[in-house]
């Protein structure tokens, strides 16, 4: 089985093919050109250099979000018109359980912060010692707040994501338990991790098809944010 991951929710673009043995390809980049001049580009580079045909792929998993609002829409259309031109399904795979799924093995607990701005990030808490654990669900969450409830836990923590970039003076000030921040190869979120949590998710039959796809936000947008502020207040 192959299947096709796109990664599209930060500042990183990132696609990949998987099989059910092995990383066949993945290509990820993390500069600022917007997703719209990457993506499909790179996709197409990709299967080009893998010699694979497009038909022979069984199912697109597409980071569902929480993240950027515009790389996410940019991926999840992507990732639809796919789908239906290929008539496959799409696997929804949620972004930090995407990023804490590259952390095989460890006992420590699994710690995504991805920056949501106003002092928040979008976390979630996970093992993966063994097997894939959930202990949080991704939720957007005030840094501080974060930290005190992971120092109740008396564990170890891996923190990745770019959130460390934002805040690691707050964490370093802040965390009592022991910590580590995860190396540059694995602390961002890639399309074959994304890739190899869908195809798990497929053997397990948690898929839709194309139109039913929508990404998870967490949270409204800014504009979205200051329309209702301005309806609120009587102003069109």
């Amino acid at each position: 089985m192959l299947v096709l991951g796109i990664e599209s929710s930060s500042m990183v673009a990132s696609v990949a093919i998987i099989s059910d043995e092995k990383i066949i390809c993945e290509y990820t980049i993390n500069n600022k050109k917007t997703h719209s001049q990457t993506i499909l580009p790179m996709i197409d580079e990709m299967i080009k250099m893998s010699e694979i045909d497009k038909k022979d792929i069984d199912a697109i998993a597409v980071s569902g979000g929480p993240g950027s609002f515009t790389g996410l829409r940019i991926g999840g259309a992507l990732a639809k018109g796919l789908g239906f031109a290929l008539n496959i399904p799409l696997i929804h795979v949620k972004t930090l359980e995407g990023m804490a799924f590259q952390l095989y093995g460890t006992k420590e607990l699994i710690v995504p912060i991805m920056d949501a701005k106003r002092n928040q990030v979008y976390t979630g808490i996970y093992e993966n010692e063994n097997e894939f654990k959930v202990i949080k669900e991704q939720t957007p969450q005030d840094i501080e707040e974060l930290i005190q409830e992971l120092n109740q836990t008396g564990r170890k923590v891996t923190f990745l994501g770019d959130g460390i970039f934002c805040y690691k003076d707050i964490i370093e000030e802040k965390c009592k338990v022991e910590y580590t921040f995860a190396p540059s190869h694995c602390n961002m979120p890639r399309a074959a991790s994304v890739a190899a949590l869908g195809l798990k998710m497929y053997n397990e039959g948690n898929y839709q098809n194309a139109s039913e796809f929508l990404p998870d936000y967490l949270r409204v947008s800014q504009a979205e944010r200051e329309r209702n502020e301005r309806l609120k207040h009587g102003n069109n």
